[in-house]
């Protein structure tokens, strides 16, 4: 049997945060996916010389695609351990700055996340 990969485990965690309107968790969930789908882009040749002049540019339908980058899972274990570790971090300057409101909100983010990480 195989297990759920993490980032289908955070897609399927959405609807049902939806119907509970459960805020800190959709929003969490929104901006790890996002994390994620900004990790596998591809960077771009900008700022190392290549000339962007019409007539060296590609032509075509497709021409200038790119394939995106394959995350492995640990990769993508990587990012969202990394969203909550700085949700985390938030939290507790806020609670410094005299904000419990919002800290409390970052740690239900965070722990929202950390629910779907499974033992390593």
């Amino acid at each position: 049997m195989t297990e759920t990969p993490l980032r289908q485990r955070l897609r399927e965690a959405l609807p049902p945060a939806m119907k509970a309107r459960d805020r800190a968790a959709i929003a969490v969930l929104r901006a790890t996916l996002a994390a994620i789908d900004n990790a596998e882009a591809v960077q771009t040749d900008e700022g190392t010389g290549v000339s962007l002049a019409i007539e060296t540019s590609p032509v075509g339908v497709g021409a200038t695609e790119v394939a995106r980058r394959v995350l492995t899972e640990e990769d993508v274990r990587q990012i969202v351990r990394a969203e909550a570790d700085d949700r985390e971090r938030a939290a507790t300057e806020y609670a410094e700055l005299g904000r419990p409101e919002r800290a409390e909100q970052l740690r239900a983010e965070a722990g929202a996340l950390l629910a779907h990480l499974k033992p390593e």
